[in-house]
């Protein structure tokens, strides 16, 4: 009901919205994922963008206007960038809704409306982030345009935190065995498709490089044939997230290549929770990125134990100036 009324109360302001920009930094710009892509597959008329928010502060799109709707979003709330880009959109006139953890924090400010989402309660609520943004996304479809499946969505959302639980609950002796393999790797590659295209990327460049110091590169899966698979060979290490829906056939088409040449394969497969034996077919290609994020984070802990590198351990992020 609150993503409704945000969205409702825009549509009274403004009725017609030509627009919508999605702005973060990190795993934040990460998590507005999934959104940008539903509006993109789904909308007829609104324009969505995806931007790194000093990407909107430098180049900022002319079209942000009264016309637009900005969802700006940092887990604390403090991200420099972020604070500076909804201020921005702010003073262009668009309608500015930030997405934070963190009551009253820096992002909030020059917002007019704000969704607080959770993060350290359990693992569902670290995708409460990704999964409400969501939720905003098909809210301003669904009164703007229209959207045939809706209510399949809505069914969706009240699923998807269980199923998250459950895999978490389920999936310890397969992260054990990822962080026992993968230890020792000097780079990790990591690769998906649809909506989890940056999930792969998150975890990448957050999760391993940033969280564990450890390299890695990451691409679409669909991009795939066309460069990095160069670089196959017996014993290479790659992650593969493989979704369930409509975009299954290229994280399929990657497998088999993997396996074909011997690669060092570990595959986190939302078919192997259920998501879509729970989900609508119509809707379910959209809550892959929840659910296999949370099953990482298990993966990622797992690693960090392993490896004695706390995922909190920095070199230079909060320690000195950049």
């Amino acid at each position: 009901m609150e993503l409704y009324q945000i969205i409702s109360q825009i549509k009274e302001k403004q009725p017609e919205v030509k627009s919508v920009f999605f702005v973060g930094c990190g795993a934040s710009k990460a998590e507005l994922y999934p959104a940008k892509y539903f509006l993109e597959a789904n909308a007829k008329q609104l324009r969505t963008s995806l931007y790194t928010a000093n990407e909107f502060n430098y180049a900022t799109p002319v079209s942000v206007d009264e016309t637009s709707i900005v969802i700006t979003c940092s887990l604390g709330g403090t991200t420099p960038e972020t604070v500076e880009a909804t201020s921005k959109a702010k003073e262009l006139g668009a309608h500015v809704i930030a997405v934070t953890y963190a009551k009253d924090s820096a992002i909030t400010t020059d917002a007019d409306y704000i969704v607080y989402h959770g993060w350290a309660e359990n693992y569902a609520a670290k995708m409460e982030k990704m999964t409400k943004v969501l939720g905003l996304a098909v809210e301003i479809l669904n009164q703007f345009e229209g959207y045939e499946y809706y209510n399949k969505m809505q069914d969706g959302f009240a699923k998807i935190y269980d199923l998250i639980e459950n895999a978490v609950s389920s999936v310890l002796p397969q992260a054990k065995a990822f962080a026992d393999a993968y230890k020792d790797e000097e780079v990790i590659y990591v690769m998906s498709s649809g909506a989890t295209h940056e999930v792969a990327y998150s975890f990448s460049i957050c999760l391993l490089m940033e969280m564990q110091w450890i390299n890695s590169g990451t691409f679409h899966d669909g991009e795939f044939f066309h460069g990095p698979f160069e670089i196959v060979d017996k014993g290479v290490p790659f992650l593969l997230l493989m979704n369930d829906g409509r975009t299954r056939a290229m994280d399929s088409r990657a497998l088999e290549f993997l396996n074909r040449f011997d690669a060092k394969t570990t595959v986190v497969d939302a078919k192997d929770f259920g998501l879509g034996s729970a989900i609508a077919s119509e809707v379910v290609d959209y809550f892959n990125p929840m659910l296999i994020s949370g099953v990482l984070r298990v993966y990622a802990e797992q690693l960090s134990i392993v490896r004695n590198h706390p995922l909190t351990k920095r070199r230079y992020m909060w320690k000195l100036e950049y």
